[in-house]
C-alpha cells in the first residue's frame, strides 16, 4: 500500500520536551522520554488514535493522558498505609497523586524525569525505542521501598505497536509487581456513542469507590455500541490467552489491545462527556499491592509483561 512507511526515527521537540517519533508500516508513534516516557501520539494512516485530555501541561501536573505507564502500582490503593512483601509502608505526608476520594493513585512515576534512552533503532520492517528507569531515588523508595529497574521497549511493525515492560529486582528484597498502562484511545470518523466496544468472555470484579469488594460475576463476550454507557470497570481475563483482546470498532477501523504475558486484568474507563475509551493492561487487580496478591520478583530475577495495540480494517 502507498501509505506503508519505511522504518524511520526522528528526534524533535514537543511542548518544550524532547520527542522521539517512530514510524513503520501504517503507524507513527511519539514518546516523551524526558517526561515519564509518555506516549503522546499514535497515528494510523495519518489519523490520531490517542486522546490527550489535559495535554502535556496536564500530565506535568500528574494528570494521566495519552499512553502513560502507571508504576509501581496501577490504579489506586485502599489507604495511606499498606503491607507488601513483608514490609509495612506508611505514605502519610508523601506528595502523591490522589483520586477524588483522596486515595493514592497511579503510582509515583507520572511525569518523572528519570528515564534514560538506551536504544533507538530503525531496522528491517520496524522502528523501536528502549528506555530504562532505576527505581532507587530516596523520595520514590519512601513510597515503594523495593529497589528495581524498569525497562520499556516500544516497537512499531506493520499495523501494531508492541510495548514490553521488564521489571528487574536490583536490591536485596523481593519486589511486588503491580504496574500497568493506561492508553486513552479514540476512533476518528464517528462519535464515541457509535463505537462498538469489543470485550471477550471475562469476570467482572465488583468495585465500590474504585476498590474491589470481593464479589464477581462472569460475563460473556460482547461487541455492542458504547451508546450512552459509561465505564470504570475491572475485569479478570479468562484462562485462554488467545482471547485476551479488548477493542473498539467504528468508521471502518478496528483497534485491538492484546494482553500478552504478564497482563491478566483489564480496566475499562469511559467517563461521561468524553470522546475516549481507556482499555488498560494491568498486571493485577486494583489494590493488589495492598492485598498481598501481587507477584513477587526475587532479587536478581525479572518479570516481563507485554501488550500490543493493533489496527485493522473493520
Amino acid at each position: 500500500m502507498s501509505d506503508l512507511k519505511e522504518p524511520t526515527l526522528r528526534v524533535g521537540v514537543v511542548d518544550g520536551e524532547t520527542a522521539v517519533n517512530l514510524a513503520a508500516g501504517e503507524l507513527e508513534a511519539t514518546f516523551l522520554p524526558g517526561l515519564g516516557l509518555l506516549g503522546i501520539s499514535l497515528r494510523h494512516r495519518g489519523e490520531e488514535l490517542l486522546a490527550l485530555p489535559g495535554g502535556v501541561a496536564g500530565y506535568r501536573n500528574r494528570n494521566v493522558t495519552g499512553l502513560p505507564i502507571l508504576a509501581p502500582w496501577a490504579n489506586r490503593l485502599p489507604s495511606w498505609r499498606y503491607r507488601a512483601a513483608g514490609v509495612e509502608v506508611d505514605l502519610d505526608g508523601l506528595d502523591l497523586a490522589t483520586d477524588p476520594a483522596g486515595l493514592p493513585i497511579h503510582g509515583t512515576l507520572t511525569a518523572h524525569r528519570g528515564w534514560r534512552l538506551e536504544r533507538l533503532a530503525a531496522e528491517t520492517g520496524r522502528a523501536m525505542l528502549e528506555a530504562a528507569f532505576d527505581y532507587a531515588w530516596p523520595e520514590l523508595l519512601a513510597a515503594f521501598p523495593f529497589p528495581h529497574r524498569l525497562t520499556v521497549a516500544a516497537a512499531l511493525q506493520g499495523a501494531a505497536l508492541e510495548v514490553t515492560t521488564t521489571l528487574e529486582a536490583t536490591g536485596d528484597r523481593p519486589v511486588p509487581v503491580a504496574f500497568g498502562w493506561h492508553p486513552y484511545l479514540r476512533l476518528p470518523g464517528a462519535p464515541r456513542s457509535a463505537w462498538r466496544l469489543l470485550l471477550p468472555d471475562r469476570t467482572h470484579l465488583e468495585l465500590d469507590g474504585g476498590l474491589p469488594t470481593g464479589k464477581s460475576a462472569d460475563e460473556p463476550a460482547e461487541a455492542d455500541p458504547v451508546g450512552d454507557r459509561t465505564f470504570d470497570d475491572l475485569y479478570a481475563l479468562g484462562p485462554d490467552p488467545a482471547t485476551h483482546r479488548l477493542g473498539l470498532e467504528a468508521a471502518g477501523r478496528r483497534l485491538l489491545v492484546g494482553y500478552g504475558d504478564g497482563y491478566d486484568h483489564a480496566q475499562v474507563f469511559a467517563p461521561p462527556g468524553t470522546e475516549f475509551v481507556c482499555l488498560e493492561p494491568m498486571t493485577g487487580p486494583t489494590a493488589a499491592l495492598a492485598a498481598g496478591t501481587a507477584p513477587l520478583v526475587q532479587p536478581g530475577a525479572s518479570f516481563a509483561a507485554r501488550f500490543t495495540i493493533r489496527v485493522e480494517d473493520a
